[in-house]
């Protein structure tokens, strides 16, 4: 397990040197920012000078090195836009996003499985073909439209959650959280239902899948002649052997929300790193959205170490050295 870890982190920095090479030359060749820093109605002198100010008057690979270098030390450069360090930046938005992506993921995970298991010991019943069926729905709708009808069913016409915004917040440390308030937790549920749609709706059918599958073996046929309970047979012995792809899914879920949740966080205006990245992207502030993008890299590559991990707790037999 060792080795497998050490072979993982070895590939995870190769890959976030290419991602960070790739970041590095298309925003070099997408626009000039010292136009963006120095505004419009700046001369060709003052231009210059902000060149040589932010070394961007160097060529292409000097300021790649400068640039590996000084994320080596955490320092990615100020946006453009606001002056300040743009990994500071980020990080003001991560409670938020962190909050939004796992509230979601834990919701479809318990849902998705809990479901996926009722369906396949029942599939015939009629409370199973209307989960099937609202399961279909769930991939089949665009995540903006799930979250415009929960706006318009919860927020305009019954009244009872807000539209947008994070609500009040508790500062513990350098985290802030709403999820100690009620304000808090009323502003979460309806970005967090909306982000759930979908992979509920994929954890369903692939537990259902799985399960269909798992429970015709010959292995669960004998604990049922033994007379074991039907919890044990089904959570004990069929549902352990179905979560490692689920686990799979729900950690690359994770990764996705927690960097790519763009759509929601702009829809219910979630102060998170999502709305922050399609910010500066209408700005073309490059130091943010490249940090964004390491950043979002380095999160991926963890989680996905983190999900290899699992496996191992998941089924002894697994081994990777």
């Amino acid at each position: 397990m060792a080795t497998y870890i050490t072979r993982r982190l070895i590939q995870g920095v190769i890959v976030l040197f290419c991602v960070s090479f790739i970041c590095f030359l298309i925003f070099r060749y997408t626009g000039d920012p010292v136009v963006t820093l120095a505004g419009v109605y700046a001369t060709s002198k003052d231009r210059e000078e902000i060149r040589k100010a932010y070394g961007l008057d160097k060529p292409f690979y000097v300021q790649y090195l400068r640039f590996i270098a000084s994320a080596a030390r955490g320092d990615f450069g100020n946006s453009y836009v606001t002056r300040v360090p743009a990994l500071g930046l980020i990080m003001e938005r991560v409670p938020a996003t962190v909050e939004l992506a796992v509230t979601a993921v834990v919701l479809a995970l318990v849902l998705g499985t809990g479901l996926g298991v009722l369906v396949s010991i029942k599939p015939h019943s009629a409370a199973s073909r209307l989960i099937m069926a609202g399961s279909l729905g769930g991939i089949s709708i665009p995540t903006f439209l799930i979250g415009v009808l929960l706006i318009m069913v919860f927020s305009v016409w019954l009244g009872i959650l807000p539209p947008f915004g994070r609500g009040e917040t508790v500062t513990i440390g350098f985290w802030r959280t709403g999820l100690l308030t009620w304000s808090g937790i009323s502003h979460l549920v309806l970005p967090a239902l909306t982000l759930t749609g979908y992979q509920l709706a994929v954890l369903l059918r692939l537990t259902r899948a799985g399960m269909r599958e798992v429970l015709t073996e010959e292995y669960i046929k004998t604990a049922w002649a033994k007379g074991l309970s039907p919890y044990r047979v089904i959570f004990k012995h069929a549902l352990k052997n179905v979560l490692i792809p689920v686990v799979t899914m729900s950690g690359l879920m994770l990764g996705e929300l927690l960097a790519f949740a763009v759509v929601t966080e702009t829809i219910f205006q979630w102060p998170g790193m999502g709305n922050l990245l399609l910010k500066s992207i209408y700005e073309s502030d490059q130091p943010v959205i490249v940090t964004y993008i390491m950043l979002a890299s380095v999160i991926i590559l963890s989680i996905n170490i983190v999900v290899d991990i699992i496996y191992a707790f998941l089924n002894p037999r697994i081994r990777y050295d």
